[in-house]
């Protein structure tokens, strides 16, 4: 029997229900199928006898606490996980199961075309002897971040079964929104209460992140002047090939697709418009907070520059930073790292630390005070019809959560 029994049930059944985020929404939860799944979240977590569960109403996180089972004075931890899936078809999830996969054949996604080929998916190649979850090939799988959900969930429930385990406070966390960038705006750090925290949000086994991106996205709205083009002479302004001056005046190399670690770049996401008008939405992204500045000066120089050739300010450009690089906060006391790698290496796991090319909730959860490392929860090829996770990497990864509780509770 499975050390942790409900983990993949559990999972099987969250990853079925829709809680796909909606980046034009302005509510909190941006989606009523988020708001629908943290209901079912809470009557879970109160069913499993976890203390003190209630909805943030200021950020619509789920909170929860695991009690003390001991006297002894314990920082609190805190772990947390996002709930949300990304913008892909997240409707009708049916996972499939690959028992004692050999990490060399193809494996088909459902009745469809797409495949998993290790030939195009290498990392596929670690997992031999693993039971895999992957898609049908139609929608994503979710384990970003349902697997973290789980992992979580499995963790509180092992430790409410075996009190030998001593412990502090423990608190738990399940926001919204993550995947849009929005999760974290107003998480109530506060109210949660923890001294340290992990979101369990990562990928492949070991993986620990305390470095990401400084990040900020750019909408750039473009007026142009539509007139016949048989008249068009010294009258016609042409939007379309404004946007497409302003992308060409942007550094060629600095895109996602010619930069890897901690190079940074300008992401152009999408390109609407006509004639007379058109509107571009650009991502901006750096390790280095300096280097970051610099990009974002570049790009309003960019319009700047031709708006004065034309003119006419037919260039607006509205930019708001994201969230920044949570080493800046993190670097100042690395004991929430430290604690973790020692957990992974106490478990035989290689901890992989390296500067992330994304971000995450404990991003911002950093800068408002709490330091918020990422620890892994075990997906693959995120946000598509390719992604997949193993059960035995899940289980791993309530293994890191417990025996981090268990260190916390051994060296304070």
């Amino acid at each position: 029997m499975s050390k942790y029994p409900n983990l993949i049930s559990d999972f099987l059944t969250f990853v079925k229900i829709n809680s796909r985020s909606d980046e034009e929404s302005t509510t909190i939860p941006s989606s009523p199928r988020e708001t629908a799944f943290l209901k079912q979240l809470m009557s879970k977590l109160t069913d499993l006898g976890l203390s003190d569960v209630e909805q943030d109403a200021q950020s619509a996180y789920v909170f929860a606490t695991i009690p003390a089972n001991s006297d002894k004075a314990v920082k609190t931890l805190g772990f947390i996980s996002h709930i949300d899936t990304a913008d892909f078809n997240a409707e009708n999830v049916n996972p499939q199961i690959v028992d004692n996969y050999d990490g060399e054949s193809v494996i088909k996604l459902g009745n469809g075309d797409y495949v998993l080929d290790p030939a195009v998916f290498p990392n596929l190649k670690n997992y031999a002897g693993h039971t895999l979850i992957t898609t049908d090939g139609t929608t994503l799988l979710g384990a970003d971040d349902k697997s973290g959900v789980a992992e979580i969930i499995s963790a509180a429930e092992y430790l409410l079964a075996h009190p030998e385990i001593k412990h502090g406070k423990i608190r738990l966390a399940f926001g919204p929104d993550e995947e849009i960038g929005t999760g974290a705006d107003h998480f109530n750090v506060p109210a949660f209460g923890a001294d340290y925290a992990y979101t369990v949000d990562g990928g492949p086994l070991g993986e620990l992140e305390y470095e990401t991106f400084n990040a900020a996205q750019a909408t750039v709205t473009i007026t142009g002047v539509n007139v016949h083009p048989g008249e068009a002479k010294d009258k016609m302004v042409n939007a379309l090939q404004l946007a497409v001056d302003f992308q060409s005046a942007l550094p060629a190399h600095d895109v996602p697709e010619h930069t890897e670690g901690r190079e940074g770049f300008f992401f152009l996401l999408s390109l609407d418009g006509t004639v007379d008008s058109a509107k571009m939405t650009y991502i901006i992204r750096d390790h280095d907070r300096d280097k970051f500045e610099a990009r974002k000066r570049l790009f309003m120089a960019v319009a700047d520059r031709l708006n004065l050739a034309d003119g006419v300010a037919r260039i607006k450009v509205d930019m708001k930073d994201q969230y920044y690089n949570m080493r800046e906060i993190i670097e100042k006391d690395m004991r929430v790292v430290e604690l973790a790698k020692q957990a992974m290496l106490k478990l035989g796991i290689t901890p992989a630390i390296y500067p992330v090319r994304g971000g995450t909730d404990g991003s911002k959860i950093s800068f408002m005070g709490l330091p918020t490392p990422n620890l892994f929860a075990g997906g693959e090829n995120m946000h598509g019809r390719f992604e997949y996770v193993s059960e035995q990497v899940m289980a791993q990864a309530v293994d890191v959560v417990l025996q981090i509780v268990q260190d916390n509770y051994d060296q304070d």
